[in-house]
Protein backbone atom coordinates (compact mmCIF):
# COMPACT_ATOMS: atom_id res chain seq x y z
CA UNK A 1 0.00 0.00 0.00
CA UNK A 2 2.79 2.37 0.92
CA UNK A 3 4.55 1.55 -2.33
CA UNK A 4 1.40 2.42 -4.29
CA UNK A 5 1.07 5.77 -2.52
CA UNK A 6 4.72 6.57 -3.22
CA UNK A 7 4.24 5.66 -6.88
CA UNK A 8 1.14 7.86 -7.17
CA UNK A 9 2.94 10.73 -5.47
CA UNK A 10 5.89 10.34 -7.82
CA UNK A 11 3.53 10.26 -10.80
CA UNK A 12 1.79 13.42 -9.61
CA UNK A 13 5.09 15.21 -9.11
CA UNK A 14 6.25 14.11 -12.56
CA UNK A 15 3.06 15.47 -14.15
CA UNK A 16 3.49 18.85 -12.50
CA UNK A 17 7.24 18.94 -13.17
CA UNK A 18 7.15 17.88 -16.83
CA UNK A 19 3.73 19.21 -17.84
CA UNK A 20 1.69 22.29 -16.99
CA UNK A 21 -0.29 20.38 -14.39
CA UNK A 22 -2.42 23.23 -13.06
CA UNK A 23 -3.44 24.25 -16.56
CA UNK A 24 -4.39 20.69 -17.50
CA UNK A 25 -6.42 20.46 -14.30
CA UNK A 26 -8.12 23.86 -14.37
CA UNK A 27 -9.20 23.83 -18.02
CA UNK A 28 -11.53 20.79 -17.78
CA UNK A 29 -12.73 22.07 -14.40
CA UNK A 30 -13.71 25.37 -16.05
CA UNK A 31 -15.65 23.46 -18.72
CA UNK A 32 -17.42 21.22 -16.19
CA UNK A 33 -18.31 24.16 -13.96
CA UNK A 34 -19.74 26.10 -16.90
CA UNK A 35 -21.70 23.09 -18.14
CA UNK A 36 -23.02 21.69 -14.86
CA UNK A 37 -23.09 24.48 -12.29
CA UNK A 38 -23.82 27.64 -14.25
CA UNK A 39 -26.94 28.54 -16.24
CA UNK A 40 -26.94 28.44 -20.03
CA UNK A 41 -26.49 31.84 -21.69
CA UNK A 42 -28.84 32.19 -24.65
CA UNK A 43 -27.56 35.57 -25.84
CA UNK A 44 -24.39 34.94 -27.86
CA UNK A 45 -23.31 38.56 -27.48
CA UNK A 46 -23.84 38.74 -23.71
CA UNK A 47 -20.82 39.47 -21.53
CA UNK A 48 -19.80 36.68 -19.16
CA UNK A 49 -17.67 37.04 -16.04
CA UNK A 50 -14.97 34.71 -14.74
CA UNK A 51 -13.55 35.46 -11.29
CA UNK A 52 -9.89 35.21 -10.38
CA UNK A 53 -7.28 36.31 -7.86
CA UNK A 54 -3.56 36.93 -8.27
CA UNK A 55 -1.65 34.09 -6.58
CA UNK A 56 2.06 33.93 -5.68
CA UNK A 57 2.64 31.57 -8.63
CA UNK A 58 1.33 34.29 -10.98
CA UNK A 59 3.96 36.86 -10.02
CA UNK A 60 6.99 38.01 -11.96
CA UNK A 61 10.16 39.59 -10.55
CA UNK A 62 8.35 42.92 -10.16
CA UNK A 63 5.75 41.23 -7.93
CA UNK A 64 2.77 41.71 -10.21
CA UNK A 65 0.95 39.24 -12.45
CA UNK A 66 3.23 38.32 -15.33
CA UNK A 67 2.16 38.89 -18.92
CA UNK A 68 1.71 35.21 -19.78
CA UNK A 69 -0.77 34.69 -16.95
CA UNK A 70 -3.25 37.07 -18.57
CA UNK A 71 -3.41 34.84 -21.63
CA UNK A 72 -3.71 31.77 -19.42
CA UNK A 73 -6.59 33.18 -17.35
CA UNK A 74 -8.25 34.39 -20.54
CA UNK A 75 -8.09 30.79 -21.84
CA UNK A 76 -10.14 29.57 -18.88
CA UNK A 77 -12.62 32.42 -19.22
CA UNK A 78 -12.97 31.94 -22.98
CA UNK A 79 -13.59 28.19 -22.81
CA UNK A 80 -16.17 28.76 -20.07
CA UNK A 81 -17.81 31.45 -22.22
CA UNK A 82 -17.99 29.21 -25.30
CA UNK A 83 -19.36 26.37 -23.18
CA UNK A 84 -22.13 28.39 -21.52
CA UNK A 85 -23.38 29.97 -24.75
CA UNK A 86 -23.43 26.58 -26.49
CA UNK A 87 -20.73 27.13 -29.11
CA UNK A 88 -18.59 24.17 -28.02
CA UNK A 89 -21.64 21.91 -27.95
CA UNK A 90 -22.67 23.05 -31.43
CA UNK A 91 -19.16 22.35 -32.71
CA UNK A 92 -19.30 18.82 -31.34
CA UNK A 93 -22.65 18.31 -33.04
CA UNK A 94 -21.17 19.49 -36.34
CA UNK A 95 -18.04 17.35 -35.84
CA UNK A 96 -15.92 20.47 -36.00
CA UNK A 97 -13.52 22.15 -33.62
CA UNK A 98 -11.86 25.46 -32.93
CA UNK A 99 -8.30 26.68 -32.48
CA UNK A 100 -6.88 30.00 -31.38
CA UNK A 101 -5.42 31.63 -34.49
CA UNK A 102 -4.38 35.05 -33.17
CA UNK A 103 -4.39 37.14 -30.03
CA UNK A 104 -3.24 40.54 -28.90
CA UNK A 105 -3.01 42.13 -25.47
CA UNK A 106 -2.85 45.65 -24.13
CA UNK A 107 -1.70 46.05 -20.52
CA UNK A 108 -2.90 49.18 -18.75
CA UNK A 109 -2.17 48.62 -15.05
CA UNK A 110 -0.54 45.82 -13.08
CA UNK A 111 -2.55 43.37 -11.01
CA UNK A 112 -0.89 42.88 -7.61
CA UNK A 113 -0.58 39.91 -5.25
CA UNK A 114 -3.97 38.67 -3.96
CA UNK A 115 -5.82 41.33 -5.93
CA UNK A 116 -9.27 40.03 -7.00
CA UNK A 117 -10.27 40.50 -10.62
CA UNK A 118 -12.81 39.44 -13.21
CA UNK A 119 -12.22 38.39 -16.79
CA UNK A 120 -15.19 39.81 -18.69
CA UNK A 121 -15.49 38.00 -22.01
CA UNK A 122 -17.80 38.81 -24.88
CA UNK A 123 -18.23 37.83 -28.50
CA UNK A 124 -17.67 40.82 -30.79
CA UNK A 125 -18.72 39.16 -34.04
CA UNK A 126 -17.60 36.76 -36.74
CA UNK A 127 -16.64 36.44 -40.38
CA UNK A 128 -16.49 33.50 -42.77
CA UNK A 129 -13.79 31.65 -40.83
CA UNK A 130 -13.56 32.80 -37.22
CA UNK A 131 -15.21 34.21 -34.12
CA UNK A 132 -13.71 37.36 -32.58
CA UNK A 133 -13.77 37.70 -28.81
CA UNK A 134 -12.68 40.28 -26.26
CA UNK A 135 -11.53 39.73 -22.68
CA UNK A 136 -11.24 42.56 -20.16
CA UNK A 137 -9.35 42.10 -16.91
CA UNK A 138 -11.20 44.28 -14.42
CA UNK A 139 -9.87 44.90 -10.90
CA UNK A 140 -12.58 44.32 -8.31
CA UNK A 141 -10.95 46.88 -6.04
CA UNK A 142 -11.91 49.89 -8.16
CA UNK A 143 -13.36 48.61 -11.46
CA UNK A 144 -10.32 49.66 -13.51
CA UNK A 145 -9.73 47.76 -16.77
CA UNK A 146 -6.18 46.51 -16.20
CA UNK A 147 -5.79 44.68 -19.51
CA UNK A 148 -7.67 44.28 -22.78
CA UNK A 149 -7.21 41.17 -24.93
CA UNK A 150 -8.60 40.27 -28.35
CA UNK A 151 -8.82 36.79 -29.88
CA UNK A 152 -9.43 35.25 -33.29
CA UNK A 153 -11.02 31.84 -32.70
CA UNK A 154 -10.69 29.95 -35.99
CA UNK A 155 -13.13 27.15 -36.84
CA UNK A 156 -12.15 23.92 -38.58
CA UNK A 157 -14.77 21.76 -40.27
CA UNK A 158 -17.55 24.35 -40.31
CA UNK A 159 -18.20 28.09 -40.39
CA UNK A 160 -19.25 30.57 -37.69
CA UNK A 161 -22.43 31.31 -39.63
CA UNK A 162 -23.45 27.65 -39.50
CA UNK A 163 -22.71 27.41 -35.77
CA UNK A 164 -24.76 30.53 -35.03
CA UNK A 165 -27.59 29.28 -37.23
CA UNK A 166 -27.68 25.99 -35.34
CA UNK A 167 -27.78 27.79 -31.98
CA UNK A 168 -30.38 30.40 -32.96
CA UNK A 169 -32.39 28.20 -35.35
CA UNK A 170 -32.25 30.98 -37.91
CA UNK A 171 -29.72 32.90 -39.94
CA UNK A 172 -28.11 35.71 -37.96
CA UNK A 173 -25.80 38.38 -39.33
CA UNK A 174 -22.68 39.31 -37.38
CA UNK A 175 -22.69 42.68 -35.64
CA UNK A 176 -20.45 45.26 -37.25
CA UNK A 177 -16.94 44.72 -35.95
CA UNK A 178 -15.33 47.64 -34.08
CA UNK A 179 -13.00 49.79 -36.15
CA UNK A 180 -9.91 48.92 -34.10
CA UNK A 181 -10.68 45.21 -34.48
CA UNK A 182 -10.98 45.61 -38.25
CA UNK A 183 -7.53 47.23 -38.29
CA UNK A 184 -6.15 44.28 -36.33
CA UNK A 185 -7.74 41.81 -38.77
CA UNK A 186 -6.19 43.72 -41.68
CA UNK A 187 -2.81 43.59 -39.94
CA UNK A 188 -3.09 39.81 -39.50
CA UNK A 189 -4.00 39.35 -43.16
CA UNK A 190 -1.09 41.51 -44.30
CA UNK A 191 1.27 39.64 -41.99
CA UNK A 192 0.08 36.27 -43.32
CA UNK A 193 0.54 37.40 -46.90
CA UNK A 194 4.06 38.64 -46.16
CA UNK A 195 5.03 35.39 -44.45
CA UNK A 196 3.66 33.34 -47.36
CA UNK A 197 5.71 35.42 -49.79
CA UNK A 198 8.84 34.99 -47.67
CA UNK A 199 8.24 31.23 -47.56
CA UNK A 200 7.59 30.97 -51.29
CA UNK A 201 4.02 29.80 -50.75
CA UNK A 202 1.11 30.79 -52.94
CA UNK A 203 -2.03 32.57 -51.76
CA UNK A 204 -3.82 29.23 -52.06
CA UNK A 205 -1.93 28.05 -48.97
CA UNK A 206 -3.87 29.68 -46.17
CA UNK A 207 -2.96 29.85 -42.54
CA UNK A 208 -5.52 29.91 -39.78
Amino acid sequence: MLGLLVALLALGLAVFALLDGWYLLRLPCAVLRARLLQPRVRDLLAEQRFAGRVLPSDLDLLLHMNNARYLREADFARVAHLTRCGVLGALRGLRAHTVLAASCARYRRALRLLEPFEVRTRLLGWDGRAFYLEARFVSLRDGFVCALLRFRQHLLGTSPERVVQQLCQRRVESPELPADLQHWISYNEASSQLLRMESGLSDVTKDQ
